[in-house]
């Protein structure tokens, strides 16, 4: 009786290209390795950051010290450029983690308990629009302040605040649905 053996998997066949020029091959690796001038200028976003935070805390110690002297309003505003910061300092976080891991490198997290759920699905589309959202975010942040505080604002600055803020909604809005068509279009 002969022995039945199962079906051995077949290998997943690989694209195999002519050889290229050693000359093109080496010029190909430089323009890969080339990424990778890009890594100083995310250290130097983490440093703006690490920047944004001592400003937070320095503005933060201000409001703690003078607390009893604040009227209501100024405690708000204070409270409103916290947020402020702590907006810019996310927006920093998504383009140093997300520019990184799309341009640079992959970033090994995948059982860092941490790992945020948007990095699973980071392309250059997603980065935009997250920042045009964040960036509509921050300058709601600004309109707000110029609203709490209208009587010591001028009336042209809030018309070109409320402009600015239109237009980063706009886009963010073009942003999204632009994407929306090329998700669509990669799915044919």
């Amino acid at each position: 009786m002969a022995e039945h053996s199962s079906p051995s998997p077949v290998a997943p066949q690989k694209h195999t290209y002519p050889p290229s020029n050693p000359l093109e091959r080496a010029f190909e690796s430089v323009v890969f390795a080339s990424r990778w001038i890009q890594a100083p200028l995310y250290a130097g976003l983490i440093v703006a950051e690490l920047l944004y935070a001592y400003k937070f805390l320095v503005e933060l110690w201000e409001m703690v010290t003078h607390i009893h002297k604040m009227e209501e309003t100024v405690f708000m505003l204070g409270v409103l450029g916290l947020i402020d910061v702590t907006m810019v300092a996310n927006l920093l976080t998504m383009v140093v983690i997300g520019g990184y891991a799309t341009f640079v490198s992959k970033l090994d997290l995948e059982s860092h308990p941490d790992r945020p759920d948007w990095l699973t699905h980071v392309d250059p589309g997603t980065i935009k629009i997250k920042l045009a959202a964040s960036l509509i975010g921050i300058s709601s942040i600004h309109l707000l302040k110029a609203f709490v505080d209208v009587a010591h604002e001028d009336p042209e600055h809030i018309k070109w605040k409320i402009f600015i803020h239109m237009t980063f909604l706009a886009s963010a809005i073009l942003l999204a649905w632009t994407d929306k068509i090329m998700q669509k279009e990669k799915k044919h």
